[in-house]
């Protein structure tokens, strides 16, 4: 089940709201558990035994690891972690990745290996970083263990963030697992913006979306260099209204169940730099990897070749963590690749730089990077890439011309929704009408505002329009 479907906008969260205001705070763990195994389930039954087991094979190391560290026996403490580490690492690598390298393994030796044809569990990378960082802080001495498995397993199952972030970690909410407040304003709040990261991804995402898929499904005869630019922008967009809008609407639902979730997206398409677009750009994964993987490492701390290192360690296990692909691995290098330029030579040369000139310069990376994330298919990447610097096809030609017409007014309305300009016009908007008219009309007006961003939504999910799921691979 995903968030823009029908059946979870009309019967599963509604139902579940309902039910869960209705029982006492006192079993609201419980309920929410369940809620979000049958949310889990819906989709993929089988595959709840291996949250399960992650579940209590964490819990069961969080309680350990408190009870050596009482007992001041630092060594078995060490022993448990890395069993957690080794553990549910172990089970993501198997779940992901072993078809991965059992083909590159028979490519590299023109053989043939076998595919064991392993469905990868949906939300596999997200929840077992979760409870990992769970492990590390209760190690590190950072949060307390949670005594509690009813509460643990609802924190680690909890369906608004399981499928696609953000990276909640333990220390985010441990003081909300247990006691948390809810509140009318609250609850108002958090379903506005889960309304309006609804319509980021069903109005903006999928409409654009069915752009970047028809041009990637295009014959190369068809293509034109301008057309394969359209493509990579249409993507650009794509990626960050679905994700942000996955974001969105799921700090919305823990909003509204009690719960104040990490923010994963501050307008990174505002960047000027590409240090500062991974400063904006899917935030809890890299806060994730800073704390438990680049800072242990040594971070900046160990000299320049020492840092390099370190870096090329966090970008190759990012761009492994995005996908089993050889295109997800380059997409890791070539951000490291861009980043160790940046901090060796160009920092301060981009600073003396003009800021249009700076947006323009990591907007063109960003955009060239997206085209790597895109094209799972090397052959394909290639192709993709002497496309867009016109080898052996047109500058432009009557399709190009007529998708750059009638996607232009689209495209500068994605572009504006993608920075700060339509949220400070809104909110200059609804802060005048609340200082002269009253607080109550604008509450009411972006309350009205939402519920028509939900019946669009609701309509073009009933029209069957484009609505992929980009984070299966996940």
């Amino acid at each position: 089940m995903v968030f823009s479907s029908i059946v979870f906008l009309c019967i599963f969260f509604p139902a579940v709201i309902l039910c869960y205001y209705l029982c006492p705070k006192s079993l609201r763990n419980l309920f929410l558990l369940l809620a979000s195994l049958l949310f889990y389930a819906w989709g993929e039954p089988k595959y709840i035994l291996i949250m399960l087991f992650s579940t209590v094979f964490d819990y069961c190391n969080g309680r350990l690891l408190e009870y050596f560290e009482v007992k001041k026996k630092n060594t078995f403490g060490r022993i448990i972690l890395i069993i957690s580490v080794v553990g549910n690492l172990g089970i993501l690598c198997f779940f992901k990745y072993t078809d991965f390298i059992l083909t590159s393994f028979s490519s590299l030796t023109n053989s043939e290996f076998p595919l064991l044809n392993l469905t990868l569990p949906i939300g596999i990378s997200f929840y077992t970083f979760q409870t990992m960082s769970y492990t590390i802080d209760v190690y590190r001495g950072n949060i307390k263990a949670q005594h509690n498995l009813i509460s643990f397993g609802m924190y680690v199952c909890m369906f608004p963030q399981l499928i696609a972030g953000p990276i909640v970690r333990y220390s985010d909410v441990a003081q909300e697992v247990d006691e948390r407040k809810t509140s009318f304003s609250l609850c108002a709040s958090g379903m506005q913006r889960f309304l309006l990261g609804l319509g980021k991804k069903v109005l903006l995402a999928n409409q654009i979306g069915a752009l970047w898929d028809e041009i990637s499904s295009l014959n190369a005869s068809d293509l034109s260099m301008s057309l394969a630019w359209l493509g990579a922008f249409a993507f650009t967009f794509q990626i960050y209204f679905d994700f942000s809008g996955y974001s969105d609407m799921a700090i919305g639902l823990g909003e509204m169940f009690g719960f104040h979730f990490p923010e994963n997206f501050r307008y990174p398409y505002e960047s000027k730099s590409i240090t500062e677009f991974w400063r904006r750009w899917h935030i809890t994964l890299s806060s994730w990897f800073r704390e438990y993987l680049y800072i242990p490492l040594g971070g900046s701390r160990r000299g320049t070749i020492r840092q390099i290192l370190n870096l090329f360690a966090v970008w190759f296990l990012t761009g492994l963590w995005h996908g089993a692909g050889w295109n997800f691995i380059l997409w890791g290098l070539y951000y490291f690749t861009l980043l160790v330029i940046e901090k060796l030579f160009l920092h301060k040369l981009l600073n003396h730089l003009p800021s249009v000139l700076q947006h323009i310069y990591a907007l063109f990376w960003i955009v060239i990077g997206w085209v790597i994330f895109a094209c799972d298919d090397l052959t394909m990447l290639k192709s993709y890439f002497q496309m867009l610097i016109g080898v052996g096809i047109p500058a432009c030609n009557q399709l190009a011309l007529y998708e750059w017409t009638t996607h232009s007014l689209f495209l500068v309305i994605l572009a504006l929704s993608s920075t700060q300009f339509m949220k400070k016009a809104c909110d200059n908007i609804l802060q005048k009408i609340s200082s002269n008219i009253g607080e109550a009309v604008a509450f009411w007006l972006k309350s009205s505002w939402c519920l028509l961003v939900l019946l669009l939504s609701i309509s073009m999910l009933v029209s069957g329009s484009y609505n992929p799921f980009l984070y299966f691979r996940f």
